[in-house]
């Protein structure tokens, strides 16, 4: 339960932001459903890929990418295997998991999130040491942990950044994978899970310090890789779509958005990731950082809110400048030589982006 007012929440779980079209997809909803599952699968690819219900009603695109891949996901959470969604930084993993659970649950917030200091306790239980002290161990000592509660509700459980856990800690899951049970010894008892559990996990394959899972872990999940956007324009319109809810969540004073701004911003990201430039003729060096197209999203913003607040309304691109330098140069001698050899033999070179050279040698400089 949350503690805030609704209107003062920065941002809404998305069965919230997003109740009106779950609603109406429940309403017309008559396929075959899963056990506890609040829509079928096909509504819930539908909720997530976006289309005209028969009724006229419009359920706006979340995911912009490949069907095939959201229909894997979605049967997949329909079996008795979990589901770990893997890919690069920024490739939307978090936000399909999100959307998913609330599709099929009606709410997305049993959350464990995956660091170097996540315990069992996180992942299976733990306990009100006032009462297991005054009482000994008791069902009403014993605090459930985000799994636990989804064992019991029959929903589903989020695991974020499942390889941050420690290898011995994600083997905790073995048994609640496989067997669907999680043992109390304390108690002498143990938790099955009620029909519509199961976990979707997610990792991503450039981290640093990450755990490998276990060969026994790994065996109990259905791997979907979400790759970067295919193309420049689908990149744009990711990009521009989410900047456009969240400058509406952070109540950013109204500004003008020129596609062609998001355009530049994605094909630098693009052509520095791929390390040659979008033509194919020219070969680049590489920065160090993953370039995602989370990452553009983050420098749409703040741009955005240079514009709205020390500029004329309209982005520009000495607006861009300073969050694309930030994101590009993460090492500062590395990157900076890098960034500085793209900006002289690409970006100077190509016609009607001067004025962001110049803006980003401002910056650099």
């Amino acid at each position: 339960m949350s503690l805030n007012p609704s209107s003062e929440v920065l941002r809404p779980h998305v069965e919230v932001q997003y109740a009106e079209e779950l609603a109406a997809l429940k309403a017309l909803d008559d396929r075959p459903k899963p056990p506890n599952w609040q829509l079928s699968p096909w509504a819930v690819v539908t909720y997530l890929l976006g289309g005209k219900l028969d009724n006229g009603f419009e359920i706006e695109p979340k995911y912009i990418g490949q069907r095939r891949l959201m229909e894997i996901a979605v049967a997949t959470l329909a079996t008795d295997r979990a589901l770990l969604l893997l890919g690069v930084p920024g490739t939307a993993k978090s936000w399909v998991s999100e959307h998913l659970t609330a599709a099929i649950s009606g709410h997305s917030n049993l959350l464990i999130q995956g660091t170097a200091g996540t315990s069992e306790d996180a992942i299976r239980y733990s306990w009100n040491y006032a009462r297991l002290i005054a009482e000994g161990p008791s069902a009403a000592a014993l605090v459930p942990s985000p799994l636990l509660k989804g064992m019991q509700e029959g929903a589903l459980v989020r695991v974020e950044e499942l390889t941050r856990i420690p290898s011995d800690v994600q083997d905790t899951l073995i048994t609640v994978l496989s067997e669907k049970v999680l043992p109390v010894p304390e108690l002498a008892t143990e938790i099955q899970a009620t029909r519509g559990f199961n976990v979707i996990a997610t990792a991503n394959d450039r981290d640093k310090g990450v755990n490998e899972l276990s060969s026994a872990l790994r065996r109990r999940f259905n791997t979907v890789v979400l790759p970067l956007p295919t193309s420049v324009a689908e990149e744009v319109q990711i990009v521009h779509s989410r900047v456009e809810k969240n400058g509406r969540a952070l109540q950013l004073p109204p500004t003008i958005t020129a596609l062609e701004q998001i355009s530049r911003l994605v094909t630098v990201f693009r052509e520095l990731r791929s390390g040659v430039t979008e033509n194919g003729k020219t070969k680049l060096k590489s920065p160090s950082g993953t370039l995602s197209t989370g990452e553009a999203i983050s420098v749409l913003n703040s741009g955005l809110a240079l514009a709205a607040y020390f500029g004329d309304g309209t982005l520009q691109a000495a607006d861009l400048a300073a969050g694309l330098t930030g994101a590009v140069i993460k090492d500062p001698v590395q990157d900076r030589v890098v960034w500085l050899e793209y900006l002289e033999t690409v970006v100077k070179e190509r016609d009607g982006w001067k004025d962001l050279y110049r803006a980003c040698r401002e910056v650099v400089d």
